[in-house]
């Protein structure tokens, strides 16, 4: 079984911290491939970056060979649905895997991301999938994504104090971690705090595997059906602006 795990900011280091989560994770017999977006900002930590990094994203995966199922490894599940168009391999968002195993594990569960700026495109990822309800709140660290590549003590603090406040309270029984950068912290901070602590990564490694498994595929009916053949042509091809003459008013 081969899972495409895309990054889809271009910080290669921060790839490579993926590929060592995913790897850790993944059953014998499963080989991760990890990769790098094609283009995008160098993190992902709101709506601009999110629309910054879709073509990039979706290039990554249209030129893909030879893959059972896709992981999106951002927590905003960025261009999920764009991308299930585009194959009929499984796709999973580790934002949407994170929340549907908490779901399953906990009665209510609380998020810690990164920024606030993060927040409301969490909060509506959780409506769509129907869990707004069991989610106490998104609590963001104020922790910026890049600063977790280096495990900055500060950083790593800042996370653990607002799962403690999470548990105090929002009366959270589980906690999501809401960056894929923090998945080294999984274990600790749950042997730490005393709850499942869940990694969006590890929970949609899991999810692809299984759904491999099963021989499931995404549907090509209704809203996942495959883009025209003219259009998929024409999406990813570099094109010169053109100039337009003006109208003459005379």
């Amino acid at each position: 079984m081969r899972i495409l795990v895309i990054n889809p900011n271009s910080t290669a280091g921060m790839t490579a911290a993926i590929e060592i989560a995913a790897e850790a994770v993944a059953s014998p017999g499963t080989e991760i491939v990890a990769q790098t977006s094609a283009e995008g900002p160098v993190s992902i930590e709101g709506y601009f970056d999110e629309a910054l990094s879709l073509k990039g994203l979706l290039r990554t995966i249209h030129e893909a060979d030879d893959i059972d199922a896709i992981v999106i490894a951002c927590f905003d599940d960025t261009g999920l649905d764009a991308a299930r168009c585009l194959t009929d391999k499984p796709v999973i968002g580790i934002g949407e895997a994170a929340y549907r195993y908490a779901a399953m594990i906990a009665n209510k569960f609380s998020v810690v991301t990164t920024l606030a700026r993060s927040v409301p495109a969490l909060e509506h990822n959780l409506k769509r999938y129907g869990l707004y309800g069991q989610c106490v709140k998104v609590r963001s660290s104020e922790v910026a994504v890049l600063e977790l590549e280096s495990n900055n003590p500060a950083a790593c603090a800042k996370i653990d104090g607002e799962i403690a406040k999470a548990i105090l309270e929002d009366r959270a029984e589980a906690i999501v971690l809401g960056c894929a950068g923090m998945a080294n912290l999984a274990n600790s901070l749950s042997h730490r705090h005393g709850l499942p602590v869940l990694d969006g990564l590890a929970c949609a490694i899991a999810l692809a595997e299984s759904m491999v498994k099963l021989g499931l595929k995404t549907s090509r009916l209704g809203g996942y059906a495959p883009p025209p053949a003219a259009k998929l042509a024409n999406a990813f091809r570099t094109t010169e602006p053109q100039t337009l003459t003006p109208l003459s008013l005379v």
